[in-house]
């Protein structure tokens, strides 16, 4: 993804070799996937406008510093169109990266979907910014006839206006609101943004363009809009055959630390090893619950009535707290994003045991007790795959209430292309490295050690629980709403006692303060419910 086309450069250190003019290769080549319907086919009809994926790039204009690790950022404009497309906007990304990007451009199937620009404004210039640049950069907006939006910018080395026939503006019912993402490149008076639409979901039908937006003194980023699948049209998804050829091919491998002691399970196995369903008032008398889950109440939401618990024998107990990895299974949710021209593969992994944590203050590891243990543990990754070419683009990696994604480039993979993910000690958060990826401020946190021991497969035991457009018929146990644990009141002053009886007053209240300030998901307080529970099961991962 991204090939070059180099236009002549003034770059006074065109020897020196930055990420960017790499362009990112996947470790092995992207298979052919089955046959079927529209996904992967290269062209997505929006409904009156065809759009088609390009990441054929003509370098533009550089600079060599600001942006992400002061490298500066490069911004292109697309390249090699199908007949009949055009442009609808540039592309940007920082020069700390190999290029991995893309842009749409557009091809007017209703014969009004697109029309020139009236003119063009000036956003800014850089004739007179202070840095490593190719030459002088002129960014403009263009203007819309009455009735259209323009959905991204035109880049020139020249101070004269580009061409009306440069660019193409979108007919306003085929777009929707729009609005920065990741901070590409900026200085005290322009900031560029990547876009994204404003309203994401698996109803959500604004579509991601890959155009940059610009933003002048803090300018309202209004000025540009994204485009709207108008149709609601899912032909673009993957059937199911090509959900687990895609699968098979992206499955990440998951390692978890050489001293992790909690290892996940299938539900049936969780469920088989004598799980008990509780009922508020009837605390005395618990049920066994059934391997399918099919006694466990689907009604109503998560009113505190119901919950799961560990055996009462101690033996039992210890067992499934451990969890059996030879038993894990991968549960994926396949979500129609960006108004079907990607699908998210939601993996959720489930731990009948969440393990006590460990604090970091300054040099010393605490111990922090029972804190951070509860019964039942779900969490998941995602990835984002563009139904264009099936092609992977990111990763989002779930962390307790929070989580990144990360773009390809920045993966490790083994096995082909499959990504790596690391499963945290005891907390079970995933994450892209090994490390301690502290939770926190400065050097006092919660510490997240991840490291290569043993490693799942995730492609090797694996289910398709829910995808309302592919209508699988979804297992009883994910319509449970309830917790998956109970709810434990820890008498946290007294495990604060414990611990702090050994260290000087600084550290006391500095471990007080963290504590304080962790969340429920990782105080073990609350006991987790399943993942068709959580926000991002319907919506966009938190970013």
């Amino acid at each position: 993804m991204g090939n070059i086309n180099k236009k002549s450069s003034n770059q006074d250190d065109a020897n020196v070799l930055l990420p960017i003019d790499t362009p990112f290769k996947f470790p092995s080549p992207l298979p052919t996937w089955p046959s079927g319907e529209g996904f992967a086919s290269g062209i997505i009809d929006l409904g009156g406008l065809q759009v088609s994926q390009i990441s054929s790039f003509t370098k533009v204009w550089a600079s060599q510093e600001g942006g992400p690790d002061n490298l500066g950022a490069t911004f292109f404009e697309p390249s090699n169109l199908p007949n009949d497309f055009f442009m609808l906007g540039s592309y940007s990304q920082p020069n700390n990266l190999p290029l991995f990007g893309w842009l749409l451009v557009g091809k007017d199937s209703s014969g009004d979907a697109l029309k020139l620009p009236n003119d063009y404004t000036l956003v800014w210039n850089s004739k007179n910014l202070k840095i490593k640049q190719d030459g002088v950069c002129y960014i403009w907006l263009p203007i819309p006839p009455e009735g259209y939006k323009s959905v991204g910018h035109v880049v020139t080395t020249s101070p004269q206006k580009p061409s009306l026939d440069k660019i193409r503006c979108v007919r306003a019912d085929l777009t929707d609101v729009c609005e920065t993402d990741d901070w590409i490149w900026g200085n005290d008076v322009l900031n560029v943004y990547s876009s994204r639409p404003k309203d994401r979901g698996i109803k959500g039908l604004g579509v991601s363009t890959g155009a940059f937006m610009a933003l002048n003194n803090g300018a309202a980023a209004d000025s540009l809009a994204c485009l709207k699948n108008v149709v609601e049209n899912f032909s673009s998804m993957p059937i199911l055959n090509q959900v687990q050829a895609l699968f098979q091919a992206y499955s990440p491998l998951y390692y978890f630390h050489p001293d992790e002691e909690y290892y996940p399970s299938s539900v049936t196995w969780f469920f088989q090893n004598g799980v008990l369903l509780y009922t508020k008032g009837q605390d005395s008398a618990p049920v066994l619950v059934q391997p399918d889950g099919s006694n466990l109440p689907l009604d109503g939401s998560n009113d505190g009535a119901y919950w799961l618990d560990l055996p009462t024998d101690d033996s039992a107990k210890n067992r499934v707290k451990n969890g059996n990895f030879h038993a894990a299974t991968s549960y994926l949710h396949i979500k129609p994003m960006f108004g079907a021209t990607h699908t998210d593969i939601a993996l959720w992994l489930f731990y009948p045991f969440n393990g006590p944590a460990r604090a970091k203050i300054e040099f010393i590891t605490i111990p922090l007790g029972k804190i951070g243990q509860h019964v039942g543990d779900w969490e998941h990754i995602t990835l984002r795959i563009s139904n264009f070419n099936g092609e992977l683009q990111s990763v989002y990696f779930s962390q307790h209430s929070g989580g990144n994604w990360v773009s390809a480039p920045q993966l490790e993979f083994e096995n082909g292309n499959k990504p790596v993910a690391y499963s945290s000690l005891h907390g079970h958060a995933c994450y892209s490295k090994t490390g301690q990826n502290m939770q926190g401020n400065g050097n006092i946190g919660i510490r997240n050690d991840t490291a290569k021991g043993q490693v799942m497969d995730t492609g090797a035991n694996y289910a398709v629980v829910a995808g309302d457009y592919l209508k699988i018929v979804e297992p009883v146990w994910l319509n449970y709403a309830r917790e998956w644990g109970p709810k434990i009141s820890y008498d946290i002053a007294n495990e604060l006692k414990k611990i702090e009886r050994f260290l000087p007053g600084k550290l006391k209240r500095a471990i007080e303060k963290l504590v304080k300030s962790l969340p429920n998901e990782v105080l073990g307080e609350e006991g987790p419910t399943g993942p068709k529970f959580k926000d991002m099961w319907n919506g966009d991962e938190r970013s």
